[in-house]
């Protein structure tokens, strides 16, 4: 099979001849028809992160939004037969015994596998996966369509899932990219009034035809002023992995208000604490999903709730597209396809 490996940080990844993976008992293999490229992926081949760097092990397969079918089960496998529609998230594995998989948080697990980290992932022809771990893809979504749910999807619909956003409550939406324009549909959904900040007019027109009640260019001068004068927004959702966009965000959050972090820069964000003291200004993040969480977002999609807006290439260019992701030269998710 071929397959786009990272061999070392910071250099572009090299596409190749591989043997099929070999099958547990417990695991399926899967023809892979689509994987999202995401900017997790630009952070773990540039080696930014050294939490995540220092487990994994080069050569390899990067992406983690993997869709496509079942080509061959294990002997233990019943939930799934050759043909089936599955895909593969970022949790690959989790152990289902400890504290956090008992409090419903497998997410959170600390013996946890994550796919295209420290095992491989679906920038290839095929990949593998536990059975357990893989989910049924609704007939509704295309192979293409569904594969950035997997990450993207599904991270966005947790975070605004565990903050409990109410209907009508302003929802400010920081950076308008693949995981933020799913953010806008899936916070109109649930009732509130979207406000979507990003820097690129393109971005902001793509928010509105999703049903952003105002659009804000990042870089104007009355941001903060708009926003406050709106009475300050309930929840900030930054989506974005710019150090600026926290800081905007902070600023335009109303008293007793929720800053929610999704959006990973590779530099620390810091508040000021007597800002957040006298404001009682929450801080909650969200680490991807479960498989509830995603079984959820997948439904809102097969429900056309959401839609992603998604183009494709193919897996030889790989590098391309991770460079037009570095350039901002993406709207919406970007997916490979094997040709």
């Amino acid at each position: 099979m071929r397959a786009a490996l990272l061999y070392e940080f910071k250099r572009p990844l090299v596409v190749q001849e591989l043997s099929l993976p070999t099958l547990d008992a417990d695991e399926i293999l899967i023809e892979v028809e689509a994987c999202g490229v995401c900017h997790s992926d630009l952070h773990l081949a540039d080696g930014d992160w050294p939490e995540l760097a220092r487990i994994i092990r080069k050569p390899l397969i990067l992406g983690h939004e993997i869709s496509g079918r079942v080509a061959e089960r294990g002997s233990a496998v019943r939930d799934f037969e050759v043909g089936d529609r599955v895909g593969v998230p970022w949790l690959h594995w989790s152990c289902g015994v400890c504290e956090f998989c008992c409090e419903g948080n497998e997410n959170l697990c600390a013996r946890q596998k994550i796919t295209g980290v420290n095992v491989p992932g679906g920038y290839a022809e095929f990949v593998k996966a536990p059975a357990s771990h893989a989910l049924k893809i609704p007939e509704e979504l295309t192979a293409i369509s569904a594969a950035p749910l997997f990450c993207a999807g599904v991270t966005v619909y947790r975070a605004l899932k565990q903050a409990r956003i109410c209907r009508g409550q302003r929802l400010a939406i920081f950076g308008i990219g693949g995981l933020g324009h799913l953010a806008v549909q899936m916070g109109k959904a649930m009732g509130a009034h979207v406000i979507a900040i990003d820097v690129s007019e393109e971005k902001l027109r793509l928010a509105q035809s999703f049903g952003a009640s105002h659009t804000i260019h990042a870089a104007s001068a009355e941001l903060t002023k708009v926003l406050r004068d709106m009475g300050g927004v309930h929840m900030a959702l930054v989506t974005s992995a710019s150090k600026a966009a926290y800081d905007a965000a902070f600023a335009c959050v109303r008293p007793s208000g929720t800053m929610l972090v999704v959006g990973l820069p590779s530099e620390n964000i810091s508040f000021s604490p007597i800002l957040m003291a006298a404001r009682e200004i929450r801080l909650q993040a969200s680490a991807v999903g479960t498989r509830q969480d995603l079984r959820e977002t997948l439904q809102l999609a097969a429900e056309k709730k959401i839609r992603c807006e998604v183009s494709s290439r193919p897996l030889t260019q790989v590098n391309e597209v991770m460079e037009d992701l570095r350039a901002g030269r993406i709207t919406g998710r970007m997916v490979i396809t094997p040709c």
